[in-house]
């Protein structure tokens, strides 16, 4: 037996349903192996198969159900690890392995608008590493966000956009899956035959974000990009995908067929890197006038990519179009692993070399 020179890591919150596709993520990766799971109390001293409600699709790997579930507390053998901690508690707790050096990949949306926190999706805005240096954390430690899951959906048709014609104003209302809402998620009496117009926080997460992501490093702040985006977020009886319809106002003018080739030839540093979960063409655009489908394609590229679908002039605005992101994929757990690719990639986590 060779020996495994990946990076060990650890997963806070790991029985969650973010927190199973990190470790259903983590366990094939190349660069990392998962070494650490931690949990609630009542899980803590459990074997992680006992103490784990696994709900994916793949068996849950021998070697991993065998962990013993450890308490959410720094020091574990793992200079990183990745967080699928509820907002609750996400905030202390990220910040005290922060502060005993370890590198934090967050999930929840506690550090998300943090003035000195990079809020990343790969390849919209990879320069925001930089905020790195602005934290007071010693050697090693540090944290990096990646955004709702609805929001990284958005980000990258818009980054295409808004690099090539300006944006000015952006309406979207969401279709969002159940799968968002965690286990054991929104009772069946709620959610079958029905949509729910609301889901808490979720708009203003939807607005802000992407005006911080969509920003530029300047003097080493974050000034928001100045488009105006108004949300509408709604929860409807999918399993995972979320459908977002979107208007989008343009400075300059530009017709389909020149939003559709922006967007198809849009690639980033991920892609450039060749990074394991970075998706070959970050978004497809698709022909059909009926598509993107969550489940014709919420599993592109494995989940990673965008899908786009029936670009068309806007009456109000200048283009609408339908969109469509896994949310537990490239909107949570897949989404976190790429920014710490790329993190590990371009030397921003002391300490720890690629393999």
């Amino acid at each position: 037996m060779t020996r495994d020179d990946r990076i060990p890591v650890g997963v806070l919150g790991a029985t969650g349903s973010v927190g199973q596709r990190f470790v259903r993520l983590l366990h094939d990766h190349p660069w990392f192996r998962v070494a650490a799971v931690t949990a609630s109390e009542r899980s803590a001293g459990r074997p992680y198969g006992e103490a784990v409600q696994w709900a994916q699709e793949e068996f849950l790997p021998p070697e991993i159900a065998a962990l013993e579930v450890l308490p959410t507390e720094p020091g574990f053998d793992a200079p990183l690890v990745f967080s699928a901690l509820d907002a609750s508690v996400a905030g202390e707790v990220e910040s005290r392995f922060a502060s005993e050096g370890v590198f934090v990949v967050s999930n929840a949306r506690s550090h998300r608008m943090d003035p000195d926190v990079p809020l990343l999706v790969p390849e919209a805005n990879p320069g925001h590493l930089d905020l790195l240096d602005a934290q007071s954390f010693p050697e090693g430690g540090g944290i990096v966000t990646n955004p709702n899951c609805s929001t990284i959906g958005l980000i990258l048709p818009l980054r295409a956009l808004h690099d090539a014609f300006g944006v000015r104003q952006v309406h979207v209302v969401t279709l969002q899956a159940i799968s968002g809402s965690g286990i054991p998620g929104i009772p069946s009496m709620q959610i079958l035959d029905n949509v729910v117009p609301y889901i808490s926080g979720e708009e203003g997460k939807l607005e802000k974000e992407t005006l911080k992501i969509l920003g530029d490093l300047d003097g080493g702040a974050i000034r928001n990009a100045e488009f105006i985006v108004s949300a509408q977020c709604t929860r409807v009886p999918v399993f995972d995908g979320h459908l977002e319809m979107v208007s989008v106002g343009l400075e300059r003018p530009a017709d389909p067929d020149e939003a559709i080739e922006v967007m198809s030839a849009f690639r980033g540093v991920p892609q450039e890197l060749e990074l394991p979960s970075a998706p070959l063409r970050p978004i497809h655009v698709l022909d059909g006038e009926d598509h993107p489908q969550p489940r014709l394609h919420r599993n592109l590229e494995r989940g990673m990519a965008v899908s786009v679908g029936r670009v068309r002039p806007c009456s109000l605005f200048s283009l609408k179009m339908g969109l469509l992101s896994h949310n537990t994929v490239r909107g949570a757990a897949g989404g976190a692993l790429l920014c710490a690719e790329l993190a590990l990639a371009q030397g921003r986590i002391p300490g720890i070399r690629r393999p």
